[in-house]
This record gives C-alpha cells, sequence and structure tokens, in this order.
C-alpha cells in the first residue's frame, strides 16, 4: 500500500477502536465530505469487523453552499429543515457512536463571497450536537483527513505530490501512527495530561491568568470547574477520546468573569473566511471589542449571534510535549491547530468539566462554538487563588504544577 493508504487504514482502525470506541451492536454515524470518503469506507470496514449494526455516512459538500450562499435569499440562510437536527437527537436517542471527518477538502470553496452572508448558514454545524455531547448520548471522535487541497494550503511552498506527502507525513506523527502501538502511545499521553488535570483540579483556582504578546487576559472559573482531558465517558460507561490528535488539558470557565485583552497566535478559518491577527478586549466576560488583521466582521459577525456568543465557553491548556506545535505548520484546520496551542472558545460550554449539577446553569449557552489559538512559547499561565496569590502553572510550555 501507498502512503496514503496506509495512513487511511491506520487512521480508520483508531478512529473505531481508540476515538469513538465502537461498541458490538452499535450504530455509527460518519460525517463527511465528498473528500473524505476514502476514510468513510475505511472506518465502515473498521467499525462492521467490530461489530456495528448499521453504519450510515453523511455528506456535506462545500461546494453546495456555495451556491446556496450564491443564489438563495439571504434571509433564508439561516434556516435548517427540521429533519437534520432530529436526526442529531435521534443519534442520541439511539446511543450512537459518531465520527467527524475533518480537513478541508475544498480550500476557498466560499473565496469571494460575502463572509458575513457565509456566516448565517452554520451547516453542517447543529445546535443540537451541544444537546448530544452534554447530555452524553453518545460515544464521538473527531479524525483528520489528508487532501491535494488541504495539502496546498499547509504547505503553499511545496509542488503538489511534496506537499501532499509532507502533509500525511506530520498527520501520520500527530495521530502517533508511528508508534508501535498507537492506541497504547494514546493512553500514555492522556494519562500523563490527566495527572497534570487532577493537581489543576486539586488546587482549586478561582481564576487563570494568561500573559503573553499581546495578551493580559484573567479568566474566571466556576467553584466546581475541572481539568480534563479528551477523553470522556458516555453514559452507558463506553470511553472514548473525542479528537484524534488531542493535546489539551480543557475546562469551563465562568463567562461572566473573563478581563482584559488577548491576541490570537494562529489563524482562525470561519465560514471560509481567514481571519488572522485578532485582538479582542474582554470586559465582564463579554468581548467589547474585536479587531484583526484581515476577517474581523466575520467574527463579529458569529459573535453577535446570540446573548452568549461573545462570551467564553472553553479554556484549555497545551503543553510544550504534544506533537502538533512543534511542527510549526499551520494547518488551517481548528481540530489540529487548536491543539498546538493554549486557545479559547466563544460559545457554549462543555458540562462535562463542571462537577456540580448546581454549576450547570451557569455554563455560557450559544449556537455557536469558535475555537481560536492564543497560546505561544511566550506565553506564561498562572492559576489565581481567593486571595489572588499567583502559582505558576505553564512557563513556555512546561507545566510547573
Amino acid at each position: 500500500m501507498g502512503i496514503m493508504e496506509d495512513f487511511t487504514r491506520g487512521i480508520a482502525e483508531l478512529a473505531v477502536t481508540v476515538g469513538a470506541n465502537v461498541q458490538p451492536g452499535q450504530i455509527v454515524v460518519v460525517s463527511a465530505e465528498p473528500g473524505h470518503l476514502p476514510l468513510a469506507r475505511e472506518i465502515a470496514r473498521a467499525a462492521y469487523d467490530r461489530g456495528a449494526r448499521f453504519v450510515d455516512v453523511s455528506v456535506f459538500d462545500p461546494l453546495l453552499k456555495r451556491v446556496r450562499v450564491q443564489h438563495a435569499e439571504p434571509d433564508t440562510l439561516a434556516f435548517v429543515p427540521p429533519w437534520l437536527p432530529s436526526a442529531v437527537l435521534a443519534q442520541g436517542e439511539a446511543g450512537a457512536a459518531t465520527v467527524r471527518i475533518t480537513g478541508p477538502t475544498r480550500p476557498g470553496a466560499l473565496d469571494g463571497l460575502d463572509p458575513a452572508l457565509a456566516g448565517r448558514d452554520m451547516l453542517p454545524m447543529l445546535p443540537e450536537r451541544r444537546t448530544v455531547i452534554n447530555d452524553r448520548s453518545i460515544n464521538w471522535t473527531l479524525v483528520p483527513h489528508p487532501s491535494p487541497g488541504w495539502a496546498a494550503v499547509a504547505h503553499p511552498e511545496l509542488p503538489p505530490e511534496e506537499a501532499l506527502a509532507r502533509l500525511v507525513d506530520e498527520l501520520s506523527h500527530i495521530c502517533r501512527l508511528d508508534e508501535p502501538d498507537p492506541a497504547a502511545a494514546w493512553r500514555e499521553r492522556m494519562t500523563m495530561l490527566a495527572g497534570v488535570g487532577e493537581r489543576l483540579t486539586e488546587r482549586r483556582f478561582d481564576a487563570i491568568r494568561l500573559r503573553g504578546p499581546g495578551t493580559d487576559l484573567t479568566v474566571g472559573l466556576l467553584p466546581s470547574s475541572r481539568w480534563l482531558t479528551t477523553a470522556m465517558t458516555n453514559r452507558d460507561g463506553v470511553g472514548h477520546l473525542a479528537n484524534l490528535p488531542t493535546e489539551e488539558l480543557l475546562t469551563t470557565p465562568d463567562p461572566e468573569r473573563v478581563d482584559g485583552v488577548v491576541a490570537s497566535s494562529r489563524p482562525l478559518t470561519l465560514a471560509g473566511a481567514t481571519v488572522d491577527g485578532m485582538r479582542i478586549r474582554f470586559e465582564g466576560g463579554r468581548a467589547v471589542s474585536i479587531e484583526a488583521d484581515r476577517g474581523a466582521d466575520v467574527l463579529k459577525g458569529y459573535t453577535s449571534r446570540d446573548p452568549g456568543a461573545a462570551r467564553l465557553g472553553e479554556l484549555a491548556l497545551v503543553d510544550g510535549l504534544g506533537r502538533i506545535g512543534p511542527l510549526g505548520t499551520v494547518f488551517h484546520e481548528t481540530l489540529l491547530d487548536e491543539n498546538a496551542a493554549t486557545h479559547l472558545a466563544f460559545g457554549w460550554g462543555y458540562l462535562a468539566p463542571v462537577a456540580d449539577p448546581d454549576d450547570h446553569a451557569r455554563v455560557n449557552t450559544s449556537a455557536i462554538h469558535v475555537d481560536f489559538m492564543i497560546g505561544s512559547a511566550e506565553m506564561t499561565v498562572e492559576g489565581l487563588t481567593d486571595d489572588g496569590t499567583a502559582v505558576t502553572i505553564l512557563d513556555r510550555g512546561d507545566w510547573r504544577i
């Protein structure tokens, strides 16, 4: 087999056994773009070999989204046919396993369109996805699939064949497929991060302060906020790894206690547009000023979608021991770029990191969840106690706790 075939088979096995952890008799739902179909087929094969009852593949074509934005009436772009959210909720009721394949197959599919219009069409994102994640009714994962289009964006300096080979090699490395036992390598990494998370949780910090180039931000925590990896357990006790790759330690912040300024360290691809050089000021939890070298209007459109869209739903710390950041590649794919650097997310927050159900009502809610990267080699992260004492947590990529 060639390198692409080797990668496809390897990541499919990892997605089914470690990522979603498909159980015998489960329904498996795979979400893909047309260029992802070779991996979708391999995931189906691996899932059936593991005893899946049925594998349903859903395909979303970004070029059809372009057609809609170009030709549909603008006031219809936010419309979602009722059977689409119903299908997501039905997956939860069935206790399905889900795998979403990521990686742009048609970079620039929305080029030349009004980003504000493109941002009204949130598909394939659906708010009901938040529901089935937060009620832990599914075991789920996201995995990347390389394509020539993505390779050209990640490595524009290389000829097409070399760019694709480089991307495949990088994805194999960061997904730990180059290890003798990739599953064991992921268990080792998650065990290490979980240990750090336990120590952070035990300290019960009142807030986190992040300082770096262009950033001096204090993020308040909820009374029962805890620090978790993306190794999760569904309501039936099935463990799964929500992202492959994953290098983050995340928590859910207090959406009303965020103050200061923050600057992005990597570009963000949103609604087909690139948002780069972001500078954001928070007061009382809300982003009151959003500027960027390019694409600011796109992000402003997202953060004005509903009352929770301009508040934070996630804070995630990323150390220097992961495999993505050291590569120095900007992948222009959030699944990868967010795991290269400490990041924040506008919009809805996860319930799992909030231990006390009484605190769940304080978790941010929104139709959006937009991660953006702020970490760098110069960043220092401190935990602040109730009396204001600062304890260094992460300094230049190294854990200090």
